[in-house]
């Protein structure tokens, strides 16, 4: 089973993937994993890469896609895998087609978790975290026990620039965009599928459990 999940920031993608993962025993493959793993064994293409990133730059599409390639002839995505984070964009997504027609295989499901945006936004500002320990809070899923203040130490908690609903919102706004037309790519090919992301995770995962077992 050959699956790639899409999500915006704050859908619960990772813990999703984690169960479907374990569940279906298919290796999770992030686009951060592959480069720390090509990084890693050094190969060519995990090298060019660690140039582009320790300069801070972007790593260009023909360097992700040739690692994208390396991982998934690995031998433990002989009999499916799960990627998460590749494709971002229409280009990239035409490259992994390209890519597994050679292996001759195909992209089984295209997996949207689906959250509304309000949703996204409360749960992405709703982080805070204590400057002194470092332990992390929500003032919603994850409260502290007084407000504002860590249990552990009873330091300040902080909100991250990051986590700011203007810088939120901005990255979102990115996001959909390019979702967007992701989302519109694969369900012309026919392999995508939505589940109801603003639900409890164990509901998530059996809404997700429905689509893939369908055959």
């Amino acid at each position: 089973m050959n699956i790639v999940l899409i999500g915006l920031p704050g859908a619960g993608k990772g813990t999703q993937a984690e169960k479907i993962k374990e569940t279906y025993n298919i290796p999770h493959i992030s686009t951060g994993d592959m480069f720390r793993l090509a990084i890693k064994n050094e190969t060519e293409l995990g090298i060019q890469a660690k140039q582009y990133m320790d300069q801070g730059e972007l790593v260009p599409d023909e360097v992700t896609i040739g690692i994208v390639q390396e991982r998934l002839m690995a031998d433990d995505c002989q009999k499916g895998f799960l990627l998460d984070g590749f494709p971002r964009t229409i280009p990239q997504a035409e490259a992994l087609d390209q890519i597994l027609a050679e292996a001759d295989k195909t992209i089984d499901y295209a997996l949207y978790v689906r959250v509304p945006e309000e949703k996204l936004v409360e749960r992405l500002t709703g982080c805070r975290i204590c400057k002194q320990c470092g332990a992390t809070y929500h003032v919603i899923f994850n409260p502290p026990k007084e407000e504002n203040i860590c249990d552990h130490d009873g330091s300040q908690l902080i909100q991250r620039d990051d986590d700011q609903e203007s810088t939120v919102k901005n990255r979102l706004a990115v996001n959909i965009k390019q979702t967007n037309l992701l989302l519109d790519y694969f369900k012309q090919q026919g392999s995508l599928v939505t589940v109801d992301g603003d639900q409890a995770i164990d509901q998530v995962f059996s809404d997700i459990q429905k689509q893939l077992d369908t055959e």
